[in-house]
């Protein structure tokens, strides 16, 4: 079946069967879990946008197993628990992306030495204060949180991804080609993004319907982490006119870090 959509620069079609492989591209490019399928297309790949936050929020689910296995050792340690499972179930990807970012950004005066920082494996010292306060926050958080961790997380890991597909739509790649590791899938434009919306909702419903997630709870930390996408948008706009992989990664992190840190706090006051 074959629908015929917006037309745009190349009219461009609608292929189910892209669609659904986006879904096993996603789960390839943000996890270590062996799901195959290679190759993958570009019109694949620029499906995979699409399903960042379903693929996230079997990532929160995981590490919530995680937590649910560790809670008898205490929230702190369930807490950790979880947050390793996270970062071991994607390879450090984000963290990789939001150390680099903080290199990058924070040591570069200039788009051109931006670009050199972003190539060079090295943690320097913004990278590892990034990483290390970015795990600190969401362990703190999730340990406030208590037994309302594994509805919290599976819906932040979710919703924390659909800030990339949004960047990827209304920003240019920047990254140069020589380098270009995701150009396939930063070719994805509204419409994936919309489908990465309905996911959002799709796994916020679940979770208050399953998991008792307070609506009023999770609006607010949806508003702080669309905040939080806006300004990194805007401050890479500035810096080098649009967005790469490594930029990509740390959205994804400083949106998980400000959504769990607004349900911490809405959640200690009541």
């Amino acid at each position: 079946m074959t629908v015929h959509g917006a037309p745009d620069d190349a009219t461009r079609v609608f292929h189910a069967r892209a669609f659904f492989r986006g879904l096993r591209a996603a789960a390839a490019l943000l996890t270590r879990v062996p799901v195959g399928g290679f190759p993958y297309d570009d019109e694949e790949w620029r499906w995979s946008a699409a399903h960042l936050p379903v693929v996230g929020a079997a990532l929160g689910w995981l590490a919530s197993i995680a937590w649910a296995v560790a809670i008898g050792a205490g929230s702190l340690v369930a807490a950790v628990v979880a947050v390793t499972a996270a970062v071991a179930l994607t390879g450090a990807l984000h963290e990789d992306g939001l150390a680099d970012t903080a290199d990058a950004l924070g040591g570069g005066d200039s788009r051109e030495r931006v670009f050199a920082i972003l190539k060079d494996h090295n943690i320097g010292a913004f990278g590892a204060c990034a990483l290390v306060l970015g795990i600190l926050l969401r362990v703190a958080a999730l340990e406030r949180l208590g037994p309302d961790v594994p509805s919290i997380f599976c819906f932040v890991s979710a919703a924390s991804r659909l800030g990339p597909a949004v960047l990827v739509a209304a920003l240019p790649y920047v990254t140069p080609a020589a380098t270009a590791k995701n150009a396939s899938l930063a070719t994805a434009g509204f419409e994936q993004a919309a489908v990465a919306a309905a996911w959002v909702g799709a796994v916020g419903a679940a979770a208050h319907e399953f998991g008792g997630l307070p609506w009023s709870h999770a609006l607010g930390s949806i508003a702080s982490g669309a905040l939080t996408v806006a300004a990194c948008g805007a401050y890479f706009r500035k810096r080098v006119g649009g967005v790469t992989g490594d930029f990509l990664g740390a959205t994804q992190q400083l949106t998980e870090c400000a959504m769990l840190l607004t349900f911490a706090i809405v959640h200690g006051n009541h």
